[in-house]
């Protein structure tokens, strides 16, 4: 199998390699799947061009989403051979081998069926950033912030790729969206998203007052740092924050005052380790509110050696949408 494998050599600096592996060189698991299609997330980009946080163990197989079937499981397996599955998360290009090749092994308790809606190459353009981006939308509606009809909803990293499906989901759903980018030239690509204003990440990108004029009933937040803190600082009395990225910045420069005088919630997202009814109910939802038309419209569909290419440019702010990775071409 042909595989996208990271290195690191003694000096710390590390190699990206397209590689031909054997099965003895996949990891434990009681699932092998023949993979079809991987996608390049931020955290994919980080992983492959050698940025720590993300591996912890070298040599590794990056790509944290992979959409497959299945070639082989133990007896005691729920799954069977030919079954379509993906998985998100689960340590997947992280501690464990990733999408990016042509054969995985995985444990089965990681695994969601493919919904029958979706093509698997549209399972994987959704990916990690669509799966977030979902996650934040449900989270949204537990807190019952999307219950006001008069308040504009906000997604900040509007043109990324958890940006660009929370904005689709968020209009489909009958929301007015407000998209903050720093990518004025995107205006017309965010509008046929679905987002019904835009304003410019400057506004929010730059640390204030730790109470300012309310302008969001909710928001999805990719970015972190000061333009969370912002966020926090805007967000309408009883309104909830999804917080799912740092783009910007780990950090939070903010103080109590939105939790305490405005009742603002801050839901925090984590798509890696989500369990499997969370998972199911994410994808279930996906497969019938994403537009998968408007979907394919901003999916771009590359090679494996294409990849680090690709992960480079996410780094740089230079993708929009979603990156699918055939990884049999």
């Amino acid at each position: 199998m042909r595989a996208l494998r990271v290195e690191k050599n003694d000096d710390g600096i590390s190699t990206r390699l397209i590689t031909d592996l054997g099965d003895d060189d996949l990891m434990a698991g009681d699932v092998t799947i023949d993979v079809e299609y991987s996608s390049i997330n931020f955290k994919d980009g980080l992983a492959i061009m050698g940025r720590p946080g993300v591996i912890r163990d070298y040599p590794l197989i990056p790509g944290i989403d992979l959409v497959g079937t299945v070639a082989s499981a133990d007896a005691s397996s729920r799954w069977s051979a030919g079954d379509r599955v993906l998985l998100n998360g689960q340590g997947l290009g992280e501690t464990h081998h990733g999408g990016l090749a042509e054969r995985a092994r995985v444990k089965s308790d990681w695994l969601v069926r493919v919904p029958d809606a979706l093509s698997s190459r549209q399972a994987a353009a959704i990916g990690t950033a669509g799966f977030t981006a979902m996650l934040a939308v449900l989270a949204l509606e537990r807190a019952g912030a999307l219950d006001h009809s008069d308040g504009s909803v906000l997604v900040t990293g509007a043109a990324g790729g958890v940006g660009s499906v929370a904005i689709t989901l968020l209009s489909r759903l009958g929301h007015h969206v407000t998209a903050s980018t720093g990518r004025p030239e995107e205006s017309d690509y965010l509008q046929s998203l679905g987002a019904d204003a835009i304003i410019d990440r400057a506004e929010l990108s730059e640390p204030g007052k730790p109470l300012q004029g309310q302008r969001w009933a909710a928001a999805v937040d990719s970015v972190g740092g000061a333009t969370l803190a912002n966020v926090l600082a805007q967000t309408s009395y009883g309104g909830t924050v999804a917080s799912c990225g740092l783009a910007q910045s780990a950090e939070l420069p903010t103080t109590v005052m939105p939790f305490i005088l405005r009742a603002v919630n801050l839901a925090g997202i984590n798509s890696v380790f989500a369990p499997t009814v969370l998972r199911e109910q994410a994808w279930d939802r996906l497969a019938s509110d994403l537009d998968l038309e408007l979907l394919d419209s901003l999916t771009e569909t590359v090679g494996l050696a294409d990849a680090p290419a690709v992960a480079e440019r996410i780094l740089q702010g230079g993708v929009r949408g979603r990156t699918v990775v055939d990884v049999r071409n």
